[in-house]
């Protein structure tokens, strides 16, 4: 009998352990708002969906994250929609080699920032000629849109600028440290970098207006972007709106994720969202209304899908 029971022990201890879900948040880099984000996702999923343990890595962004989806491995990722199209396409950065992604959900608008301080004299993206810029980290979807934005305003990126490969954190500092004139950064409000930044005494920031490049980086890349406002409010010094381009950002996996474990995460941010809003306020910004296959091309998952549509989601 003891040889039943301690065999039918491990037989309940074998299955345990094949019932564990173990799943990485792909984020992004400290200073933005995909970290904070991320910690509190992988916080909730652990807690409250059961025999599921997830852990927050930090990343260089989009890119890398979509090319941690396309390893097959039990990825939730953060993507700027731009990103994740070219990865489904194989196109740009992901040329030959298709992600299967698929959408969990659509998050919170990205806000581009061009940041620079009063002291550079730089009042225009025009100013930007002939600088010292960060247009972001290699791993990251802000150089892609950066790039994007600096031709729509027509400024070559690689003869008008000269041109580092910063995250936003590091970005930041090297302004401070006046060794760029500014920098590209595309985030939630509001991006810890942004505020530190702002908030150093003797330091005042200046956000460059470009929402009049959008119609040009839609015309060749697709009804992505969007005319958009960082209120004055956002960061200290802002002495007016600055008007910017957006884009959509949205979480994702990879479509060989099965449809109920997708539609356990989905569920678990909709059911315990004032804790996640509690980590930032941009989860304030998910809403079933919200979930629509416009301007991604990028499909839902079947599981988020499932959840999505029983809230009345239309997603259409």
């Amino acid at each position: 009998m003891r040889i039943v029971h301690f065999i039918s022990a491990l037989a309940i201890a074998a299955s345990s352990t094949v019932m564990a879900q173990n799943i990485s948040i792909a984020t992004g880099g400290t200073g933005g708002v995909y970290y904070p984000m991320g910690g509190g996702l992988a916080n909730i999923l652990s807690k409250h969906v059961a025999g599921m343990q997830a852990t927050a890595e930090v990343t260089g962004g989009s890119v890398d994250n979509l090319n941690l989806i396309g390893s097959g491995k039990p990825y939730v990722a953060f993507s700027m929609v731009d990103a994740a199209l070219d990865a489904a396409k194989g196109q740009e950065k992901f040329t030959g080699r298709k992600v299967d992604v698929k959408t969990l959900l659509v998050l919170y608008p990205n806000r581009m920032h061009v940041v620079t301080t009063e002291a550079t004299g730089i009042k225009t993206m025009a100013d930007l000629k002939g600088r010292r810029i960060s247009a972001g980290s290699p791993g990251s979807a802000t150089e892609i849109m950066a790039f994007r934005l600096m031709e729509g305003a027509g400024i070559d990126p690689q003869k008008d600028v000269t041109r580092e490969r910063l995250g936003v954190a590091e970005s930041a500092n090297a302004l401070k440290d006046k060794k760029i004139d500014a920098f590209f950064w595309v985030g939630g409000l509001p991006t810890a970098a942004v505020t530190d930044l702002a908030s150093t005494p003797g330091t005042k920031i200046r956000m460059i207006d470009h929402a009049d490049a959008v119609a040009a980086m839609n015309k060749k890349w697709g009804n992505l972007y969007y005319a958009d406002v960082i209120p004055k409010a956002t960061y200290s010094g802002m002495a007016v709106d600055n008007k910017m381009a957006s884009v959509a950002n949205i979480l994702v996996v990879n479509s060989n994720m099965p449809d109920e474990q997708a539609y356990k995460i989905v569920k678990a941010v909709f059911d315990h969202q004032k804790d996640l809003i509690a980590v930032h306020q941009e989860y304030s910004n998910v809403k079933i209304s919200a979930q629509k296959n416009v301007a991604t091309s990028v499909p839902f998952h079947p599981g988020a899908e499932k959840y999505i549509r029983e809230k009345g989601g239309k997603l259409d």
